[in-house]
């Protein structure tokens, strides 16, 4: 019989792994020049991307199969949502005022 500390830890060396992996394949690519610059960022952006996605399931646990895990997944898009609105704000204030500015 499984114990949970079990599955708990091979899920956090498969999401070292897949991190690892995610990792070593843009550096490679930007290190040793393989893909043109355009392919770079692609590959970059994609794996920066996957990594996230292997965060949340393997290290954060942000399951939605529960009713616990779908609230944290709530609360996870609340944040973000809040996050960007504030961004964006700052950046369009300080636009106006780079704009408006009489020099």
């Amino acid at each position: 019989m499984e114990s949970h500390l079990d599955t708990g830890a091979s899920d956090y060396v498969k999401g070292f792994i897949a991190s690892l992996i995610l990792t070593v394949i843009p550096f490679y690519c930007v290190w040793a020049k393989v893909l043109p610059d355009a392919a770079t960022y692609v590959v970059l952006f994609g794996c920066a991307l996957v990594q996230i996605f292997v965060h949340f399931k393997y290290f954060l646990h942000m399951e939605v199969k529960t009713p616990e895990g779908q609230w944290n997944f709530v609360s996870l898009m609340f944040t973000a949502i809040v996050v960007l609105i504030l961004i964006a704000g700052s950046i369009w204030i300080i636009y106006n005022m780079n704009v408006n500015m009489k020099l």
